[in-house]
């Protein structure tokens, strides 16, 4: 994960490289004015420019962009497309053709409980129909920081922090206005190149829905009109 050519925006790259022939899921680059202010608001951890801890934030700050707004895998250049392998909570890994058909939350939401002990069902949500939940609870993004480093390629594991403002309705519960966050551990493989092989995740969704599901109980029909252009890591331009 060497340092990436930056583009218009300064924690992630690839944005405006190629930007005629990318395929992009909203017809072009998504800006993230919205969800980085959020960011180096709240971040606990501000690392030196240039440090393996930025560069590994960047990194996956940028996978995490084309995951949720490239349309073709072939259009990724963070990541190996024949090798990468996406595998959370120690379940079956996803090939980047499937992460990149069920969507980022869907990938990382996906478990085995029985449906009458899930907080999320994966299974029955889209692509979008994923993303337009989480945009609606946090409409200023869901911002996500590395918290330590613990090795360098081309095995870095790390500890990381996501968190948002629960400031709009979620699934038929009332926005609280409080933070929600959780932390979670994780490991990258990259090859020769640089490019990601492998990402292994691990995280306890409860802490996540421990807190959205915190709202009061609200009838579908009170919900706000979503704009369904936009994603919960892209704020409008």
């Amino acid at each position: 994960m060497a340092t990436l050519p930056a583009g218009r925006d300064k924690y992630r790259s690839f944005l405006d490289d190629e930007a005629d022939s990318v395929q992009w899921r909203h017809g072009g680059p998504p800006t993230y004015d919205v969800v980085n202010q959020l960011f180096e608001q709240g971040r606990t951890k501000e690392w030196e420019e240039g440090s393996l801890e930025e560069t590994v934030q960047n990194a996956i700050k940028t996978w995490e962009m084309e995951l949720s707004h490239k349309v073709r895998l072939q259009d990724f250049k963070s990541i190996n497309h024949e090798n990468f392998n996406l595998i959370v909570n120690g379940r079956e890994g996803l090939k980047g053709e499937e992460a990149l058909k069920m969507g980022s939350y869907n990938a990382l939401l996906k478990n085995s409980l029985p449906k009458e002990f899930q907080y999320y069902k994966a299974d029955e949500e889209s692509f979008e129909s994923s993303h337009e939940a989480f945009r609606s609870a946090f409409p200023r993004g869901f911002a996500w920081e590395v918290i330590h480093v613990y090795s360098g390629p081309p095995l870095i594991a790390f500890k990381f922090r996501h968190w948002g403002i629960f400031e709009g309705p979620f699934k038929g519960h009332a926005p609280t206005g409080e933070k929600v966050e959780f932390y979670g551990i994780a490991t990258v493989k990259v090859d020769e190149g640089l490019k990601v092989e492998e990402v292994e995740v691990y995280y306890d969704p409860a802490q996540l829905f421990g807190g959205l599901l915190k709202g009061a109980p609200i009838s579908i029909s009170s919900s706000p009109t979503q704009d369904a252009s936009a994603c919960p890591f892209h704020s409008p331009s």
